[in-house]
């Protein structure tokens, strides 16, 4: 693995440097770690990465590591900037023929995610992105169970991530929050695009049900802000479901909230982020049924995820991890020429796009005195935009 971004400093690249490493399967080998020089040098030290292979900008190092044998050149890159580069890192690294694992958001924009789509097929290469919280077992659990029908029909989601890191002006100061409040770097949203867009994903990964219309009210809630730091949207799904996501980054008091409620014809399901182990089944007519991670059978996809015998808690690191596990397993399987279990891939450029739609017509709806807006995957009129 090659990483950009991700330097001193940076907390999101020191979290995917862990959980690459963790099943000892990665091994990172090279970076741009940060533009600055001085930086980069400092990270690569730290790191144990020689320092020919520390790069000064990711063009470089795309052109550098082309030139290895295969046996020593990286395999893929895990881009880890800000929103503003994804897009164009991915696409030099897809264009030199280096798979990609991007943080999310995918991109800046929907328009160079959906451009991002015919690299990616053009190259061949492998597109993976970090929807992290589908990489939790009983996240594949809950949605195995409603594959199987034990939910019934899906009738009703609610699902809420809340956070209160950005809840006053004194918190702008530190480098995370600088950048997703500048809309140069994090795009037309902060809330909707940094946490949100996980929120949206996690809803239709565990219903299999797509977001088809929404109402949505965004707003910067602290005083002097371009980008929202709080936002309601209602949805509907395409079998009819109703919906309801909540996300905010003002919310004084928690920390890191994110859970979603399923409900459907015969039962409904909670899963909690901040209690991942367990994942609750409810009935109108019999007791409630709690589910604990390695505690009798369960999904295949489930059992695949677990590290640890039942009653040792693992967490954020390792749903991370398994995102990063199940890439590793596609490339092997890329190379050997033969199919992957699709079942066990990470998160791709499908993912990539919708999320990008989410972020974009969540925008476009709450700056519109429609309520309801069909859900779009191309051509979104957004605040500004020239008609």
């Amino acid at each position: 693995m090659g990483m950009v971004g991700g330097g001193k400093g940076a907390f999101i690249g020191a979290i995917h440097r862990a959980a690459a490493n963790l099943d000892g399967e990665i091994e990172l080998v090279c970076g741009a770690f940060s533009s600055n020089p001085q930086n980069c040098l400092e990270s690569a030290e730290m790191l144990n990465i020689p320092a020919n292979r520390s790069y000064t900008d990711f063009n470089t190092m795309f052109t550098e590591e082309a030139k290895l044998p295969a046996a020593q050149r990286m395999q893929f890159v895990s881009i880890v900037t800000p929103n503003h580069l994804h897009y164009p890192v991915a696409k030099a690294a897809l264009e030199a023929g280096f798979h990609v694992m991007s943080d999310k958001p995918a991109t800046f924009t929907l328009n160079e995610a959906i451009d991002l789509k015919d690299i990616v097929e053009k190259s061949g290469c492998l597109y993976g992105l970090t929807h992290t919280y589908t990489g939790y077992p009983m996240v594949k659990e809950a949605a195995s169970r409603v594959a199987n029908g034990e939910l019934g029909e899906i009738t009703k989601i609610v699902v809420e991530y809340s956070q209160g890191w950005l809840a006053s002006k004194d918190d702008e100061d530190g480098k995370q929050a600088s950048w997703r409040l500048d809309p140069a770097r994090a795009g037309v949203s902060c809330c909707m695009g940094d946490i949100g867009v996980h929120a949206a994903n996690l809803a239709e990964t565990i219903s299999g049900l797509e977001i088809v219309k929404l109402c949505a009210d965004l707003e910067p809630v602290v005083d002097g802000r371009q980008l929202d730091d709080d936002g309601t949207v209602l949805l509907r799904f395409n079998n009819g479901a109703k919906g309801v996501l909540l996300s905010s980054q003002i919310a004084v008091g928690e920390e890191n909230n994110l859970n979603i409620r399923i409900y459907g014809s015969k039962a409904s399901l909670q899963w909690q982020q901040m209690e991942p182990n367990t994942l609750w089944l409810r009935f109108s007519d019999k007791p409630s049924q709690m589910i604990r991670a390695g505690v009798g059978e369960c999904a295949a996809a489930t059992a695949q995820s677990l590290r640890t015998p039942a009653g040792h808690p693992e967490g954020y690191i390792e749903a991370f991890a398994n995102i990063y596990r199940q890439f590793a397993q596609q490339i092997r399987d890329f190379d050997d020429a033969k199919p992957s279990d699709i079942t066990m891939q990470a998160p791709g450029i499908k993912e990539a796009i919708r999320g990008m739609a989410f972020i974009e017509n969540t925008v476009a709806a709450s700056h519109s005195p429609q309520k309801w807006h069909p859900f779009l995957l191309s051509n979104i009129q957004l605040p500004g935009d020239k008609v």
